[in-house]
């Protein structure tokens, strides 16, 4: 297929696809999905190897949140059912990511619910990320905390924190569609403030909350501009007592697509199969390896993942290995560029001029017209072709509230 192949090419040399280009990849057949899947493998392995990073997520406090994001179990008013706790003490934080480290994690995620943090609560999770730096040498720590304020960033990038998570989740014109108590400029803010204090910025989506492709491929551009080091690609968990809860709008197919999408506009940034990938990919999820290069471990924030024996088995057995804190994780012309965030002039993110990188004028950001609702029948798609991509019974089976771990007296699933 020769649009596969030119994207292998641009992916080869980080040269930024075009937007058609893109949504080209989401409109692809079943037929062709092993086709597109090896084509971003080779893209995958070209800046990653066969190298899978863990990742291991702790949650400092769960529930209690002033904010109403309708995909999350720990909004405002939620009847989600889900532990509530406040902060975890340093050392309580610090037992809780030893669980992951032990199963091979790599990486520690400390996040807090929240509209973002108080002083105070940045000088509470300083206190934590040193605590689990003194008892783990080499590990990576990530804080997610929500909106910084000025000189935040710093503080934590001073108390060892390696990176700032904070996700644009959507497109900016169907932001408001989701929340309503902050805006997409907040959280591309706070992003530009992690990259100012030297944090290795973490910012990713979610899919499945009712976007057209065109949505996808925006906030995936708009990523690409902000160059995150680390894109996390979440597939919506549709928690019953969440205003998203009916959205099943996934099939394996169509989140392998998308994983393709994200590869070839980032080709050399860590992608990360995030929440939702035991229930939407499901036995498919070792295809995946194949586009993504990293993973959570074990169970999410508020919800259950694989077991974390499986996750590894599953990676052994797709023949992938595990990363090593030995190893780093990014290519080393990002690894070098000051925190591996390069430059947009060297390397190779696209200038705002040039490349329509998620640019309102040039690349008709946001426009729904003939984009189709995710999951629904592709309406260019010939009458007598079969479509494979339409969800059918959602899988509620899949979705289990968090009962261990963090905030409770239970071990945890590392």
């Amino acid at each position: 297929m020769d649009l596969l192949n030119t994207l292998v090419d641009k992916g080869l040399r980080r040269e930024l696809p075009t937007r058609e280009e893109a949504l080209a990849v989401l409109a692809t057949s079943d037929d062709d999905l092993l086709d597109v899947v090896a084509a971003a493998g080779k893209v995958r392995r070209q800046w990653f190897g066969r190298r899978v990073k863990l990742n291991y997520l702790v949650n400092l406090k769960s529930g209690l949140c002033p904010e109403d994001c309708n995909y999350c179990s720990q909004r405002l008013g939620s009847t989600t059912g889900i532990l509530k706790y406040t902060w975890l003490k340093p050392d309580e934080a610090s037992q809780a990511a030893a669980a992951g480290l032990a199963g091979g994690a790599k990486r520690v995620c400390l996040v807090a619910s929240g509209r973002g943090p108080t002083d105070r609560d940045v000088d509470r999770v300083s206190k934590t990320i040193k605590a689990i730096k003194d008892e783990n040498e080499g590990v990576e720590v990530c804080a997610c905390l929500g909106l910084l304020s000025d000189g935040q960033a710093e503080r934590l990038r001073e108390a060892g924190a390696d990176a700032y998570n904070h996700n644009l989740n959507t497109s900016e014109s169907t932001y408001a569609d989701i929340t309503t108590t902050h805006t997409y400029a907040d959280r591309v803010d706070t992003v530009n403030k992690a990259h100012a204090a030297g944090l290795s910025a973490c910012s990713g989506l979610i899919a499945g909350m009712g976007e057209s492709d065109e949505d996808l491929v925006d906030v995936v551009y708009s990523l690409r501009e902000l160059d995150p080091d680390s894109v996390p690609v979440n597939f919506l968990i549709p928690v019953e007592g969440t205003p998203l809860a009916k959205e099943w709008n996934l099939t394996p197919q169509r989140c392998l697509r998308i994983l393709a999408m994200v590869r070839f506009v980032c080709p050399d940034v860590e992608v990360r199969i995030a929440g939702g990938r035991e229930v939407h990919l499901r036995t498919m999820q070792p295809l995946a390896l194949h586009l993504a290069n990293s993973i959570f471990l074990g169970d999410y924030l508020t919800t259950e993942g694989q077991a974390g024996k499986a996750d590894l088995e599953m990676i052994a057995d797709a023949g992938f290995e595990v990363e090593g804190t030995d190893q780093v994780t990014l290519p080393e012309h990002r690894a070098t560029a000051g925190g591996g965030c390069g430059s947009h002039e060297s390397a190779g993110c696209g200038s705002h001029e040039g490349a329509g990188c998620g640019s309102h004028q040039s690349a008709g950001c946001g426009s729904h017209e003939g984009g189709g609702v995710c999951g629904t029948a592709d309406p260019a798609a010939p009458a007598d072709e079969p479509r494979t991509d339409l969800v059918t019974e959602p899988r509620t089976d899949l979705v289990a509230v968090r009962r261990r771990g963090a905030g409770t007296d239970l071990a945890p699933n590392a």
